[in-house]
């Protein structure tokens, strides 16, 4: 099954899976009670990757200069470096670093040489106490290794807004069914994992993106939110909102709306690498007017399609899409989705044209057509 890779570049490919873990699931810890007084989780020595910041990452060079900070409420006793192969798991080199019999923090930058292959480089710290904590980063290496960068065990959700039923606004007539509609391309094309929210309050909508700030994501997943109803700019606030199911007519405050500062904030805060926001209500480009008045180039890559792909998956994402800028767009005609929706469906429906790439450039010009 092909899988909506967002990139966000919206990515379809034939997606396969192997085993990745979250940097903070593979940390283990190992403890020496001989003198019978346990640490505190507190008192465990803590490694904070700073290079490569993902646990699963690739290079197109064999080289790599790796970054790290020890830190450790008691003197350190040991780090060691281990380099080998991640298949098999078997080691291939292993470094001790000398470290002063005082010292409680540590600056790792070690220049390595990795094979063309999947490796793994494993950092281990120990302490006086015997507090031993090790963590890893996957790393594929090599131009044959980055194409397979592009099948990792990567997870696509999708987040839906939709909204047609108001308390004080005038109801719609698409939304639901525009998000039902791209929730089914979503989940049957491209292997997403789906989640429609219809006619939300306010309360709602908060409460969903808390729950999906608080998700365990895997360093390459991805997450599409969509919004689909009314939406609002406030001239004096010089601000554009999303408005919910209960939100009032009459609400000089805009306390009973979505600011799309605070939706902004809030979604980009999701910790997930790659996050692409779609949004198909009135004045949606005012999320940010900035980026609203600027049009995106693609770069122009010699890189075969998987290796520019793989290289995108190790950037973290922020990316959106809207309906219009500062203005009102059309819900549509009952029954035949909204203008937009219609065209985000075509878009998807393309499965990206002959490359099997869809980029927000291409979704762009499908929707001008």
């Amino acid at each position: 099954m092909k899988q909506l890779n967002a990139l966000f570049v919206l990515c379809l490919l034939s997606t396969l899976s192997f085993s990745q873990n979250l940097s903070t699931s593979t940390n283990e810890m190992h403890f020496n009670f001989s003198d019978g007084r346990p640490l505190n989780s507190n008192q465990l020595p803590a490694i904070n990757w700073i290079y490569p910041r993902l646990e699963y990452t690739s290079s197109s060079e064999n080289k790599l200069e790796i970054q790290a900070e020890v830190k450790s409420l008691y003197e350190l006793k040991e780090l060691k470096i281990t380099v080998g192969d991640r298949a098999s798991g078997v080691p291939n080199s292993t470094k001790i670093i000398d470290i002063n019999s005082d010292e409680k923090k540590y600056l790792l930058h070690e220049s390595i040489y990795l094979p063309n292959s999947s490796n793994f480089v494993e950092v281990v710290v120990t302490t006086i106490q015997g507090a031993i904590v090790s963590s890893h980063r996957d790393i594929l290496v090599g131009t044959g290794s980055i194409a397979d960068a592009v099948f990792a065990d990567r997870k696509d959700y999708a987040l839906l807004f939709v909204t047609d039923k108001y308390d004080n606004w005038d109801d719609l007539v698409n939304p639901v069914e525009d998000g039902r509609s791209i929730a089914k391309q979503l989940k049957e094309k491209y292997g997403f994992e789906v989640e429609v929210v219809e006619n939300a309050t306010i309360n709602g909508v908060w409460e969903k993106l808390r729950e999906y700030n608080s998700k365990k994501f895997k360093p390459q997943d991805q997450l599409l939110v969509f919004f689909a109803g009314h939406g609002h700019f406030d001239e004096t606030f010089g601000e554009g909102y999303v408005v919910a199911k209960n939100s009032l007519r009459k609400d000089p405050a805009r306390n009973t709306y979505i600011s799309h500062n605070r939706l902004r904030g809030v979604i980009n805060n999701i910790p997930v690498e790659h996050v692409f926001l779609v949004m198909d209500v009135c004045y949606g480009g005012t999320l940010d007017p900035v980026i609203a008045r600027a049009r995106g180039n693609e770069a122009d890559y010699t890189a075969t399609t998987n290796e520019v792909i793989s290289r995108k998956l190790n950037l973290r994402t922020r990316k959106y899409l809207t309906s219009g800028g500062k203005e009102y767009v059309s819900d549509g005609v009952a029954g035949k989705h909204s203008p937009f929706a219609a065209k985000f469906l075509e878009s998807l429906a393309s499965y990206g044209g002959d490359d099997g790439v869809l980029t927000t450039l291409k979704s762009l010009i499908i929707l001008k057509n």
